[in-house]
């Protein structure tokens, strides 16, 4: 018997199909990355409740992805440093493209799509000179690279699209690093994380910075909120007794706000924050560590800190509602507000990132 996947599979390959949309894949409101007990990997399409709704086979171990913002199309970044990037038709689970970095550079595990989902940019590292780069690829020419620009620092990781659709925001952790040397870290002595603000063709518009003391703390993962409000999740590279905030919070034009739990909640984060999101009402804030088994949660126009989560490796985060959802290596999905809910639990182990599909992308 032809499966509903498998006939639809086939008209797509016929041409007969017409452009697939997300709910043509039973509507995901993310997307994520795990591995099976086997030791396999697939990207997963995730309905609001935690089911899985599809998944799609990945080479190696995926990090993040990118969701089209029109099409059933994703794309799945390695698990950094690596080289790979796959293009995947969430339908008929078709390896669309294959995105390849340069020679001399390796992706960051991060992209981000224009808001017409004709350019992808994405995050990587040019080795040899120790540069960040943001590659320009044309998704209409079927993943054809572009061009290039500076990201405005070194070890760019995660960017993304403002809401305004003109500009990105780059995290640029700081950290060097050389394929020869693994994922040694080359430079935490004088590392220098920064926030940037650029156009789509690369001219920067802002840099944010933290203290002069705090050169330390790498600057990762980012949430955009639909006001403008950028949340940055921070990653200490030095004694953990001296783990200074690992949350940032950022208007342009405004001075950026950092944020921490009072101790010993933390300490208790080990110096690492994983995931960052805003709620899905925008009045809250969160980071994740899986070092900890944390979630804490902040007020976001002030950056106080409200509560905390108990989850046992806990990383993945992605707005739901007025609170959050948040994945474990475990193979939960939970709902996340004052407390924590079980959604669903999966035979999976849940990588690093929950990313939104569709609207609530920019949250």
């Amino acid at each position: 018997m032809l499966s509903r996947r498998g006939m639809l599979g086939g008209l797509a390959a016929a041409g007969l199909w017409p452009m697939r949309s997300w709910a043509d894949v039973g509507g995901p409101a993310y997307l994520a990355a795990a591995q099976t007990p086997g030791g396999s990997y697939a990207l997963h399409g995730v309905s609001a409740g935690g089911d899985s709704l599809f998944d799609v086979p990945l080479p190696a171990r995926g990090h993040a992805a990118a969701a089209h913002p029109e099409r059933a199309e994703a794309v799945a970044f390695a698990r950094r440093p690596g080289t790979y990037a796959v293009v995947l038709d969430c339908l008929t689970g078709e390896v669309k493209a294959e995105l390849t970095a340069p020679a001399g550079r390796h992706f960051y595990g991060h992209g981000a799509f224009s808001a017409d989902g004709g350019l992808l940019f994405t995050t990587e590292n040019d080795f040899e000179h120790a540069e960040g780069i943001i590659g320009i690829w044309d998704v209409a020419g079927g993943y054809r690279r572009l061009g290039e620009f500076p990201s405005g620092g070194t070890g760019p990781h995660e960017l993304r699209l403002m809401p305004d659709g003109k500009s990105l925001v780059i995290a640029n952790g700081g950290i060097e690093t050389h394929p020869d040397a693994g994922r040694a870290k080359l430079n935490i002595p004088f590392m220098a994380p920064n926030l940037t603000y650029t156009t789509l063709d690369g001219t920067v518009q802002d840099v944010v910075e933290p203290p002069a003391t705090e050169n330390k703390n790498s600057m990762r993962h980012l949430a955009v909120h639909a006001s403008g409000q950028v949340a940055l999740a921070l990653q200490w590279q030095g004694e953990l007794s001296d783990a200074p905030a690992l949350l940032m919070l950022h208007r342009r034009g405004e001075a950026p706000v950092w944020a921490q739990a009072p101790e010993p909640s933390h300490g208790a984060m080990q110096g690492y924050a994983g995931s960052v999101s805003f709620s899905g009402d925008g009045s809250s804030v969160a980071i994740t560590s899986p070092r900890g088994g944390l979630v804490q949660v902040f007020d976001a126009d002030s950056g106080a800190f409200r509560t905390e989560v108990a989850l046992t490796d806990v990383c993945g985060l992605a707005p739901l509602g007025d609170g959050f959802v948040a994945s474990t290596g475990t193979g939960g999905f939970h709902a996340v507000g004052t407390d924590a809910t079980v959604l669903r639990m999966h035979k999976v182990a849940w990588d690093n990132h929950i990313v939104p599909v569709g609207p609530s992308r920019a949250a």
